[in-house]
Order: structure tokens, then sequence, then C-alpha cells
């Protein structure tokens, strides 16, 4: 059956509902939002005179949730223009209007009468062949669809969406055993695809795969705390980016999460799970009890395990709780003196390997922890899923951790662990043993190009399902590196197409990135078809290495530094004049250089999760890389006879002198950051194959080297007069200091092609050698250095 979705309902309009909808909206579905209809009208509405006839009482409870979920932080919706995709309405009035929907979804109260009663109006309406599933995040699927028509039943399922629903990229997928395979197939495909979702099939079991080994993980954790009596501050040191994990670590992510969601998780584990040997860990601590019954569940009371309170100064500070006192009291700097050195060390897998061995205290709670959690992952093969893989990916995507449980098992050595959990009386599944009997002492590894997992039930690896469609740089790492230095790998991905990969802290760009590039287009003009640019970590680029940019002002070394900046313009004008295809591929942070140098791509294909903007402004400067003169130079070709010039080039200006960084990638088109022609992909798993795909559409188009240009417009003392009346008047309101002044009349002058007595057509070069004089000029002011000096010690990559 072709399945097309066009419109989507969304049954309940709570904090998910109301994002799931916003989602869909993200996607270019339409989308009907209902709700309940108010028991009243609120005062505000009687004293309108409105009553409950009324379509704007009866909507008041789904408009108000919508709108709150518009305005929250961080947006759900890619573009605000998004909203309109989005109409609503009530379960009384609108229930009809599911019978023009291809997929309707419910995401009411977890309360499974009220699920049943939602599905028993579904099936008045539907029709025949729509796909109904369920939000739950631990109800039984089966239960649901109880008393439902065949139809129904076999066209139902769950998909969990974990929240955030934009950022978060797990969907669990958990069919019924009278779930059509059709329909599971068909939902794990879309939710790839196009929602942009790590898909993951799930079996009905209690909290399904990534809350079960999620919670356990956390309630574990706070058996091992106990028994070292460490504190929370401790543990989220030990618990978050140092072993792969978020920032907010444990204890800020049960806050966030909140710590009745966290209560009823495990306690729907323990009663649901008899025969899960870890059945006791998830009886609740006395702490947890009593923070219940304090109302102190985190974000959403205003206090759970961290408080936000004022000094006695009016200071503004974060309190911690002591758990064994439940007294709230000012964060203890913990210090772990063996970590220094571990902590230097970028390879998350050789980390771990050096953590796991430490002898202090520190080394014995993450060894204790991970002991934990793979006994109980390995026991939990097949009941939550067949195949461990499965397990990873979940808590990856649904968590944020880098690793799932068993690659990270793979990191700090199978074997070694094995015997280890063994001396502490926690020993494995027998499977494990089996496995390492076998000579089998990996759970991944890497063959012929393919990335290839342990399966129990047959004893051998097996191809993960549909890692043929994606391009894994850490596969072909090994085997297709042609060349690399310290900061940059030179990757074959096959076809015909090279990809270039950064090594740097945060991708910043130096000389060692230069090189690199400059290497790979070397190569590819040679031997190969077109060049992607592509890192495979969360952050495309920070910019350039403003270290370097420091110490060469500091010392006044400025033939090396106008030697640097010219270096950096070489390296970004090649990307658009090279001999072959360049195709840079954002995601994440791309900021300044790395902004620069997408700017120059001949495309793009970014991510959809991509922050990019020109912020060199908020350390003093102005875009040196071209990034001014490529503003300039697509302000003027955007120009269309009859159109008032000066606007188009305001808002570029604006968006330079305010660094302002677009939200994603939709919003990069607002901002001219990218332009028509330019990609998106919505899941960054695919993201690789997609640019790879991208380029050779070029090269097989007949790419033809392009020319440096001669004739940007540019407006020369007519545009500059413009700026300089609004700079003038902002620092005379005193909006904007001395220095911020100097450097919106630097940006200024560059971007309008400098003391030009009228509009004239001039070269790229010569606004690349007015950027770079502004640049310069700027570095030698004092509060320039103090400004870089200050996000170098911040160790914050920029951003407005």
């Amino acid at each position: 059956m072709k399945r097309i979705i066009k419109q989507v309902t969304i049954l309940g309009s709570g904090i998910m509902g109301s994002r799931i909808a916003c989602h869909f909206a993200n996607i270019g579905v339409q989308v009907l939002l209902l709700d309940i209809v108010p028991r009243e009208p609120n005062d505000a509405e009687k004293a309108a005179g409105l009553d409950l006839d009324n379509k704007k009482v009866r909507n008041r409870i789904v408009n108000d949730a919508l709108q709150a979920a518009i305005k929250s932080n961080p947006a759900p919706l890619y573009h605000k223009s998004f909203a309109s995709r989005i109409q609503t309405g009530n379960f009384e009035d609108d229930m009809h209007r599911i019978a023009q929907s291809d997929w309707v979804m419910e995401v009411v109260v977890e309360n499974l009468k009220i699920k049943q009663q939602v599905f028993e109006q579904v099936e008045k309406y539907r029709t025949p062949g729509t796909l109904v599933t369920s939000n739950t995040s631990g109800i039984p699927i089966h239960m649901m669809a109880a008393g439902r028509s065949d139809d129904f039943r076999q066209h139902f399922c769950g998909t969990h969406f974990f929240n955030p629903p934009r950022y978060l990229k797990l969907l669990e997928i958990i069919p019924t055993p009278e779930t059509h395979s059709e329909v599971t197939d068909f939902l794990m495909q879309f939710g790839s695809k196009f929602l942009g979702k790590t898909t993951v099939l799930a079996k009905d079991t209690p909290a399904f795969i990534a809350n079960r080994v999620g919670v356990f993980g956390i309630m574990a954790l706070f058996n091992s705390m106990e028994k070292l009596g460490l504190s929370v501050e401790a543990i989220d040191k030990l618990s978050g980016p140092l072993i792969g994990r978020p920032k907010s670590a444990t204890f800020r992510t049960c806050d966030v999460v909140g710590i009745d969601t966290l209560v009823k998780v495990a306690q729907g584990v323990a009663d649901n799970c008899p025969n899960d040997e870890a059945r006791d860990l998830f009886a609740l601590p006395s702490f947890l009890t009593k923070m219940v019954e304090n109302n102190w569940l985190g974000d959403k009371t205003g206090q759970g395990f961290y408080k936000k309170s004022k000094s006695a100064e009016g200071k503004k500070e974060i309190l911690s709780l002591n758990l064994q006192t439940l007294v709230y009291g000012p964060q203890e700097k913990v210090k772990f003196p063996l970590l220094d050195p571990i902590k230097a060390e970028d390879n998350l897998r050789k980390r771990l390997k050096m953590l796991v061995q430490m002898p202090d205290k520190a080394g014995e709670f993450i060894r204790m922890n991970f002991i934990y959690l793979f006994k109980y992952v390995s026991h939990r093969m097949p009941e939550i899923a067949d195949h461990l893989y499965q397990i990873d990916d979940a808590m990856m995507a649904g968590f944020g951790w880098e690793l799932g449980p068993f690659a990270t098992w793979d990191a700090v050595g199978v074997r070694d662990m094995a015997n280890l959990m063994t001396m502490y009386g926690q020993a494995p599944a027998p499977w494990i043993n089996q496995m390492l009997e076998a000579g089998h002492t990996h759970f991944y590894k890497i063959e012929n190009g393919q990335k290839l997992y342990y399966s129990p039930a047959t004893g051998t690896y097996e191809p993960i399902p549909g890692s043929q469609q994606l391009v894994a740089l850490d596969v072909l790492r090994g085997q297709k590196t042609v060349w690399k230095n310290s900061g940059t790998s030179v990757i074959d991905m096959g076809d015909g197409v090279l990809n270039l990969e950064f090594h740097t802290k945060m991708n910043s760009i130096g000389s060692e990135v230069i090189a690199g590039f400059h290497k790979a287009v070397d190569l590819a003009e040679k031997d190969y078809r077109a060049l992607v640019v592509a890192n495979d970590s969360a952050t495309f680029s920070a910019g350039a290495n403003l270290g370097m940019v420091f110490m060469l002002a500091v010392e006044q070394e400025y033939d090396e530094l106008d030697f640097a900046i010219r270096a950096f313009q070489k390296f970004t004008m090649r990307a658009r004049y090279s001999s072959i295809p360049v195709v840079v591929a954002p995601k994440g942070l791309t900021l300044g250089g790395g902004c620069e140098l997408t700017l120059h791509a001949d495309a793009v294909q970014a991510a959809a999760e991509t922050y990019i903007g020109l912020v060199e402004v908020g350390v003093g400067v102005i875009p040196a890389g071209g990034g001014t003169k490529e503003m300039a130079l697509r302000v003027a070709d955007s120009i269309q006879q009859g159109d008032v010039e000066y606007n188009p080039l305001q808002h570029a200006f604006m968006n330079i002198a305010t660094a302002k960084v677009a939200t994603s990638a939709y919003e990069a088109f607002d901002l001219g950051y990218l332009r028509r022609g330019d990609r998106i992909s919505m899941n960054e798993r695919l993201h690789l194959a997609d640019a790879k795909r991208l380029a050779l559409e070029l090269a097989e188009a007949g790419y033809v080297q392009p020319q440096p240009r001669n004739n940007v417009k540019v407006q020369g003392r007519g545009g500059m007069a413009l700026f300089l009346a609004g700079i003038n008047g902002m620092h005379m309101a005193k909006y904007i200091s001395d220095h911020d002044k100097k450097i919106a009349e630097k940006l200024a002058y560059a971007i309008c092609g400098g003391d030009l007595s009228y509009p004239q057509e001039v070269s790229e070069q010569y606004l690349l050698d007015l950027e770079r004089e502004a640049f310069l000029s700027l570095l030698g002011e004092k509060k320039t250095l103090e400004r870089i000096q200050s996000v170098l010690k911040s160790g914050r990559p920029l951003r407005n």
C-alpha cells in the first residue's frame, strides 16, 4: 500500500502534544490539534460576555497550549511561519475532522481508561486504513486497543517521542502482535526519513527501551552514591561529558525531566517487572520519597536537586541539595586530582578506558555504575529488544549519550569488564560468556567497510539494518583515509567523492585545517570528482583559531596577522573557485570562519539543526575570511529592478553587526547564509549520504570551474551615510559604546565598498582587501584584545 502523510491529527495539546504538532508542521504536514473543552469560561471571558457556546472559549485550552509552545525556549518550530500549518479545535466539536487525517496520534493524560475513551471516539470517525498511534511512555500498547475493530488494531501502534520532540532524536516504535507489519515498517521509515528521528523498534514491555535502561541507570547511581558517600555535585561531575553524557549529567537531568516522572517510571518497572533481576534497585531511596512529599519535583516546581536562590548580596546563585540532611546549600567545588590528566584526552573511548582504571573513589564510582549498567542491558536481551544496537541507538538518541551501553562496554574492554563484573558478584547474562568463549571480544566490528553487530541469537556478526544507506566516517576512517595531518583527515567516501574532516578543538579553523583543505582539493582535482567538507561531531566549526589571532595581536605581529588573514581568505575562496564541486555539510554550531567556509561552497547540505552566523563582532572585529565580502555580493545579486537597494543591504549589515545566529537551517535562508539550491537534511544520520549525493549531482551535471567576480555592485558613500547616521544615533543615545561604534563604522565601510562617490561594480578581491584591512585595524584596539581574551578564558564558543 502506498501511504502518504498529508494531514495528522494530534489528540491532546499538553507539553508533548503541542510540540509534536509543531514538529509535524516543521516537515510540511498539515496538523489538526485537538483538546478538551473547558468546564466554564474564565474570568476574562466572563467579563467579555463570552459563554461556553463561544468558539474562543471552547478552544481556549488548545489555543493557549499551542501559543505557549510556540513561545517556548528552545523553540519547537524551525521557523515561526510554520505555525500556520497547525489548526486547532476541540474533542466535542471537531473530532469528525479526523476523517480527513492520514494519521491520528493520541497524546492525552497517562490514564488507560481515558485513553480507551478517546480511542472509542476515534473509531467513530476515522477512515479505515488510517494510522492510529499513542505517545504513551509506559502504558501497555495492546491494552489501549482492546475492544476496537480489527482494522483499528491492525493499524494501531505505539509511537513514543521524547521531549522536546524537535531536539531529542529518539522515536520508539512499539507494535502489538496484531499490528500489520506494513504499518510498523512505514512508521520506522517515515520517522527516520521525514521526521529526522532515530527510529527504534521496541517491544511492548514496561517503559519500553530508553526509559527502562535510563531510569535503571539513575536508580543504580543512587545506590552507588550512598555506598561511596558522594555528593550531588560530585555525581554530576562524574556522570556528564566526562563519560560522554550530556552536560546536565544526572541530577540536573532529573530536575529538567521532573522527579515525579522519574519516580513514576521507576515504580512502574518495580510493579510490572517481577522477573527483573534488578527489581530491588528500582525501590525509591528515602530522599526521593521525601522530595516528592515536599513537592520538590525539579524545574516545574522551582526546586529539586538544585534550587535557584539569591545570596545576601542579592546575587543569583544555584544551591544544591544535601541528600543526607535534605537541606539546600552552596555548591561545593569537587576535586578529583587523578581526573585532571584524563580530562585532557579528547578521544572518548580512550578516556573511558583510563577512567575505569583509576584507583580512587571517582574510579570506583565509574566502575560500579558501568558494572551495574552492563549487567542490566545484557539481561534485557531479548526481553526489551532483539538486537543490542537497538538499545544503544535508544540511549544515544533518547538520553543524549555519545556511546550506548554496549559501545561503552566495547570501549573499556568486554572481557576485562566481564571478569570484573564476576569479581563484584554482578555476573553478566550467560550469552556474554558464550560470546567470549567463541572468541568474539567485541559487540561491534568493522569488516569490509561495513559496521557489524554481534547477534546473541545466531552467535555471529550481522550488518546493522539500514547501514548501507549511511555514510559513516567512523566506519570509513580506518581503511579509507587517504591523507591526514594533526587537524584533518581526507577520507574516500566512494564513487569518486572525498570528505575532509576536522579534528581540532571545537573544529576551529587554523593553519592545519587550511592545509588539510588545500590538500583535499589538490587530491580531488587530480583523481576524484568532488569534495565534501563534513565533520562527524555535534559542532561543524566554532570558527577561526582565536588563540592564534590573540597571540599574534598581543605581540603586534601585524605582518604575520596579515599573512594569516590572506591565507584564510584564499582558503574560503578556493572552496568557491576550484575545478571540482565543493559541498559543505554544516550541522550544530557553524560560527564565524565555519560560516564563511559554508558561504563559499558550491552548494550546502545543512542539517536541520544548524546554528549558523557571522559572530566576529562579538570579539570586536568584523568577518574577514570572506564573510563581509560574500554578504555584499549576495545582496547585490538579490536586487531586482525596482527594489530599494538599501533594504537588503541594511538587513545584511544588521545580521553581522548584531552577530545574528540562525536557530535552524530554515532560518538561515532568511538571514542569507543559505540560498536557493542549498538543501536541508532532517535526519543527521543521513546527512553525509545526502551531502555525497549532492556533490555527485553537481559533478554529473557537468560542473565548470567558476571565475572570481569583477561585477559586484556596492553602494559606496550613499550606503555608508545611511549606516553612519544610525550608528551615530545609537551612540548618542548610549545604546552602544565607543568601541562598538568603531566596529560598526568599519563594517559599514567594508560592506558598502569603501569611500566610493557613487554606486559601482567592484571585484571580490577589492572587497576582501577592505574587510582584511578593517579586521587588522580593529585588532590594534585594546578593547578587542580584552574581548578575545574573555572568550578564550571562558572556553565557550562565541555566539550571540
